[in-house]
């Protein structure tokens, strides 16, 4: 019976595998420090295969690059032997939400939700630290050889990573940052859907560094935006040369989108006001034909200088006629302009145009609908955000009223209604939101208040270490020790709020999420290296699982980790037969698990009845020897497309 990894899947292996796809010649066999062999790259061949001319030696090309970054995507790639364990008393509705809160820190979180969420997430927000000097950033304590890092990687040590203080003295500065950012970011990306966006807010301290990673990670070509937010009106006053009033928020895409793909719906308020007019189609506005930027005309656009002809009521013709008056997009001043639509889009909807006769000269206007094609009526975003309610202090009030103080337990939290306009453009009505950098939670309070108002069905995964808050500060006087506890208290409060007020007939109404907590594996050393295994271990029956970590719940979320099967998924804990059953999803169920010993071969004939996609034991759990042999033979004959593994 094959045994489950149970470890983070090994991304360089991965590469290696999809490189010898296109180039096999490029991939060779090589030993390894301990003298194994593997698969390893022939970087100057592959240079070769990717070049048209004869390469000798490096070539200069425009790159970003810092001390530290190899060692960084090492960080990135390397597995981790770790897993999520569920916390139900700190958790809200877990048997039936599907919102998660994933305690511990994200770069871990990341590699373990690459199996589960590959290609599922439509939006990742992110608000990483700015890097100021005074706020912090991830130290991942790269090791300084490859297999100490290794080591570290699959956790067989007890040290975790930490938070510290990035002065401006630190000669290391940004290089600190980027170490942080860049793995982070190439494994949110796996995450991404096919047409999935990443949205982050940095402010100048990193915008360039920033942007810099996101074209390496994503390509440059697949910058969506760069927004300037007015996040402070009265600017920062400690600000050494001009007091900032402004912060970025930059968009990538997975893959090139189309136009209008980012717009978002007029409001009735929106359309009534800039829509005055109305036929049998909808209402509209009477937008100019004629190109209003001078920069064009015919002397550059000889195709888009031709004449329409009009009659007296307005009607707009290209064929000449008795008393039809011939206009050309000229100006007053007589310069020869041109119009923003070709014959043929003129002729095919001709009736989308009407003339009007203004200072003694005809001038053509397009009817310019409210509602497109499809019946939705949206805009373009803007690239400058200025309103209000975007504003960082109503972030803050938006905070202390949930929370009924006036104190700021939370520094500076982002306004909910920004990371709603985001939802709107970059995400849909049941689409998977991921935020790793969760601070006050403020992206799970903007999921459900937006679901809430128009009736979406939208999922939150919320990642936020367990970074300690400072002894003399206001949170930790309020009750507070850590940001993750702040954060869970915020999403219980705004889901409360959110279901007192006003809510959408075809909202769901889940204000749940399920905590899971990151952890070093439930599994042994013995299981991660069997062949350090001695004869006196194979003399007693050899334990696979830690001591103290026989929770078989425990033991599900690290299975469904490695299955890659949804953690939101309904669990049913049945007992049949004496034993403990765990039924994920409903039947034909997507996994049962019995993780109990003595499981005798009626068990086995029972569970494999219920024909599950996948099946799991414990390894040393079953009655007899002859029990264990015989698994897999009962499940060829009674559900063969049951994948049986144990751990």
């Amino acid at each position: 019976m094959k045994k489950m990894k149970m470890h983070s899947p090994n991304l360089t292996d991965e590469n290696i595998l999809k490189i010898r796809e296109l180039f096999p010649g490029c991939v060779t066999e090589a030993e390894d420090q301990n003298g194994k062999l593997r698969l390893a790259v022939d970087f100057d061949q592959l240079r070769q295969e990717l070049s048209d001319h004869i390469i000798e030696g490096p070539q200069e090309r425009y790159h970003l690059n810092w001390p530290g970054k190899r060692e960084a995507l090492v960080t990135a790639n390397a597995p981790i032997a770790k897993t999520l364990r569920p916390v139900r008393e700190e958790s809200v509705d877990f048997d039936t939400t599907k919102n998660l809160f994933i305690e511990g820190d994200n770069l871990e979180a990341l590699k373990l939700l690459q199996e589960t969420y590959l290609g599922k997430v439509k939006m990742i927000y992110i608000d990483p630290p700015y890097n100021t000097g005074n706020d912090f950033v991830y130290e991942d304590d790269y090791s300084k050889n490859t297999a100490e890092f290794l080591k570290r990687s699959n956790q067989k040590d007890e040290f975790g990573n930490k938070l510290v203080a990035n002065s401006e003295s630190n000669g290391r500065f940004h290089s600190d940052w980027l170490d942080m950012i860049y793995p982070r970011l190439r494994l949110a990306r796996n995450l991404l859907d096919d047409d999935g966006v990443l949205v982050a807010s940095i402010d100048e301290n990193e915008i360039v560094n920033l942007r810099k990673v996101l074209d390496e990670v994503f390509g440059a070509g697949n910058l969506l935006f760069q927004i300037t937010l007015l996040c402070n009106p009265k600017g920062r006053s400690q600000d050494k040369f001009v007091a900032n009033c402004h912060e970025y928020i930059v968009g990538y895409s997975k893959i090139q989108l189309n136009k209008g793909d980012l717009n978002i719906p007029k409001d009735d308020e929106e359309i009534a006001k800039n829509y005055k007019l109305k036929d049998k189609r909808g209402r509209y506005r009477e937008l100019e034909l004629r190109n209003t930027h001078r920069e064009f005309g015919k002397h550059n656009r000889k195709n888009l200088y031709y004449p329409f002809y009009v009659d007296r009521d307005g009607s707009v013709f290209l064929d000449e006629a008795n008393g039809r008056k011939t206009v050309y997009p000229n100006w007053d001043d007589g310069f020869e302009g041109c119009w923003t639509w070709g014959v043929d889009k003129a002729r095919n909807q001709i009736d989308e145009l009407v003339a009007k006769e203004v200072k003694g000269n005809w001038k053509v206007y397009r009817k310019n609908y409210a509602k497109g094609d499809d019946g939705e009526a949206t805009k373009q975003v803007k690239s400058i955000w200025t309103e209000k309610c975007f504003h960082t202090e109503k972030g803050q009030s938006a905070f202390n009223e949930l929370f009924d103080t006036k104190e700021k337990i939370f520094q500076s939290p982002k306004s909910v209604d920004t990371i709603k306009q985001l939802l709107l453009m970059a995400s849909e009505k049941s689409s998977i939101i991921l935020d790793f950098f969760a601070g006050s939670g403020t992206t799970a309070h903007a999921v459900l208040s937006q679901n809430a108002s128009e009736g979406g069905n939208r999922k939150f995964i919320l990642v936020q270490i367990d970074e300690s808050t400072a002894s003399d500060s206001e949170a930790n006087k309020a009750g507070y020790p850590t940001v993750a506890e702040i954060c869970k208290e915020r999403i219980r409060r705004a889901g409360q709020k959110v279901l007192e007020g006003e809510c959408h007939p075809d909202w769901n109404k889940d204000v749940g999420f399920r905590v899971l907590k990151i952890d070093t594996s439930n599994m042994a050393d013995v299981y991660y290296t069997p062949n350090a295994v001695d004869q006196k271990d194979l003399l007693a029956s050899v334990e696979n699982i830690k001591p103290g970590r026989d929770n078989p719940e425990d033991l599900l979320f690290q299975v469904l980790l490695d299955w890659g099967v949804d953690l939101t998924l309904p669990i049913e804990k049945r007992d049949i037969q004496g034993k403990s059953v765990f039924l994920v999803n409903e039947e034909p169920y997507d996994l049962i698990a019995c993780f109990d010993k003595g499981v005798t071969e009626g068990l086995v004939k029972e569970l494999a009845s219920h024909q599950p996609m996948r099946m799991v034991f414990r390894d040393n759990g079953f009655a007899s020897d002859a029990v264990k042999i015989n698994v897999e033979q009962i499940f060829r004959q009674l559900s063969p497309a049951t994948d049986v593994k144990s751990i």
